[in-house]
């Protein structure tokens, strides 16, 4: 198992420096999108209030220009839900969703590859 899940790392990591599969970001930007990712997911809408509480990842101020930044590589939008205009709530967009669609087919060869 150790070796599969290392030749999807190495295959991720390839696939992460030559390619437009994921804008640059750096790994706490990634680690924050995958949280949303998962939350988005699983049908529960994350806020922004919520993404900045992930003491576990980065201080609120950091997790603040992450956000940015994902949001500038065109990663997560801000959407708004129902008539409440005060809360925005943090969706994946189409790219990060080709970018883990990417990843997903990187994690099935590697399974092949066992």
């Amino acid at each position: 198992m150790k070796d599969i899940y290392l030749r999807f790392i190495a295959l991720a990591n390839a696939i992460e420096g030559k390619s437009e599969a994921l804008p640059a970001i750096d790994a706490t930007a990634k680690q924050l999108l995958n949280v949303i990712a998962v939350c988005h997911v699983q049908g529960r809408s994350m806020t922004v209030t919520d993404a900045m509480s992930l003491n576990s990842i980065a201080s609120p101020a950091t997790l603040h220009r992450k956000l940015d930044d994902l949001r500038e590589s065109a990663l997560i939008e801000q959407v708004f839900e129902g008539k409440n205009r005060r809360t925005k709530y943090l969706v994946p967009t189409q790219v990060a969703d080709n970018y883990f669609a990417r990843l997903g087919l990187l994690m099935k060869q590697a399974l092949g590859a066992a």
